[in-house]
């Protein structure tokens, strides 16, 4: 198949073939054709596998073909979780409209209002943005909503786990009811059907790969040691291997830092990037990371969630996540667009049941392999206590959630 027979538009072919690209991914076959009929879309793929120009093709041309307007108003949106992601799907929209009269705007919080404020002023076609900096521009009369015809929520699962559902109502209470939309998620759990139910017509339902899934190119190997060795071998690992591209992944801002100034004191470049840091330190961070001016960089999952690095060869998980599916938004760095990738984690005693969690939700048994050198000598009675269970005879506080004991997950990291 070729994006030819997807029923685009010549500037949008012109665009494609600038980029490279020559034929879609199964994301793109799959979807591109249903949006363009207007549909409603619900659409499950994992990163890495094409889905930004997915939406953003169909979006384009669709907006190209309809009612112009002598003042650009916001004619799409696209909702995003994190700065930069919106920054790169903005990239997408950008060098996809290159030959159309289509102009786009990006917002979201960390910088100056004033110059998106500007930008806004002089018309907007498709505005991607953050919810919580849409929602402060909107307060400020910045911007309207009142012409919007499709809305995209992209990683609408991160967006939920970040808490931006009271967000997310607040936004489309604010746009116009007809309206085409899209929502895309790496899984259709519970609170993502949840939610498309709100506001979705009759959607159509596209999945690129099963459910819970990960990428088959990427190798995935787990290295039992003790806790307090990791950093000892994950130094080895870098320096020992000369990886000169690895994504390292941290359960806290604290850790990520304390482990990017141990690299640097090894002689190995390397830069941390979490929801603490200023934009203009995370963007600094990235690009050189992309140029091979760091070599690793050491991040926290809300801080990485949607970054784009091509062919990238190496991700290591210093620590577990809690949640087992962001196990699989952290190695979809690697292995995308048809590239191989490794995936290694280094797994102490305290994280067996992490461990046992992720390998049920992928169906797979991660192959093990204990380094020289390196073997773990932890036992059970070496690991903390558990915190002692509550009394729940005794009196507990009301909530109005189901499971008042879930805890929430932190709006920003």
């Amino acid at each position: 198949m070729t994006f030819n027979s997807l029923g685009l538009s010549e500037p949008l072919l012109r665009a494609i073939s600038k980029k490279g690209y020559s034929e879609p991914s199964p994301i793109q076959s799959k979807v591109i054709p249903v949006i363009l009929e207007k549909n409603d879309v619900l659409a499950s793929a994992q990163t890495g596998t094409g889905k930004t120009a997915g939406f953003t093709l169909p979006m384009l041309q669709l907006l190209s073909n309809g009612e112009t307007f002598r003042k650009k108003p916001v004619r799409a949106l696209i909702l995003t979780p994190t700065r930069e992601l919106a920054a790169q799907i903005y990239d997408n929209v950008r060098a996809y409209s290159a030959y159309l009269d289509i102009r786009s705007a990006v917002i979201f919080g960390g910088v100056k209002a004033n110059p998106q404020i500007a930008a806004l002023k002089n018309g907007v076609d498709i505005l991607i943005a953050t919810p919580g900096r849409l929602l402060d521009l909107h307060n400020q009369h910045a911007l309207s909503l009142h012409k919007v015809e499709i809305l995209v929520l992209d990683e609408a699962d991160r967006m939920l786990d970040m808490g931006f559902q009271r967000d997310i109502n607040k936004i489309l209470n604010l746009l116009p009811p007809r309206r085409q939309n899209l929502l895309f998620s790496a899984t259709f759990s519970k609170e993502i059907k949840r939610l498309a139910n709100a506001f979705m017509r009759n959607p159509k339902y596209v999945e690129a790969t099963p459910e819970n899934t990960t990428v088959e190119k990427i190798n995935q190997l787990v290295h039992r040691v003790d806790k307090s060795r990791k950093t000892e071998l994950i130094l080895d690992l870098i320096a020992g291997g000369r990886w000169q591209q690895v994504l390292v992944f941290t359960r806290t801002k604290h850790g990520a830092n304390r482990l990017a100034e141990k690299m640097v004191k090894a002689d190995i470049s390397a830069a941390a990037i979490h929801g603490n840091k200023s934009q203009g330190a995370r963007t600094k961070a990235l690009d050189g990371f992309k140029k091979g001016n760091v070599r690793v960089l050491v991040a926290t999952d809300i801080a990485a969630r949607g970054l784009d690095i091509p062919l990238l060869p190496h991700v290591i998980n210093f620590e577990l996540p809690n949640v087992a599916e962001d196990y699989v938004h952290r190695i979809g760095r690697t292995g995308r667009a048809g590239a191989s990738g490794i995936a290694l984690s280094l797994v102490s005693l305290d994280e067996v049941e992490y461990l046992r969690s992720i390998e049920k939700l992928i169906d797979t048994k991660i192959p093990k392999e204990v380094i020289e050198g390196f073997e773990p000598t932890e036992k059970p009675g070496d690991l903390p206590p558990s915190p002692k269970k509550k009394n729940f005879n005794q009196s507990r506080p009301k909530s109005k959630h189901k499971d008042f004991r879930r805890k929430k997950k932190p709006k920003h990291n």
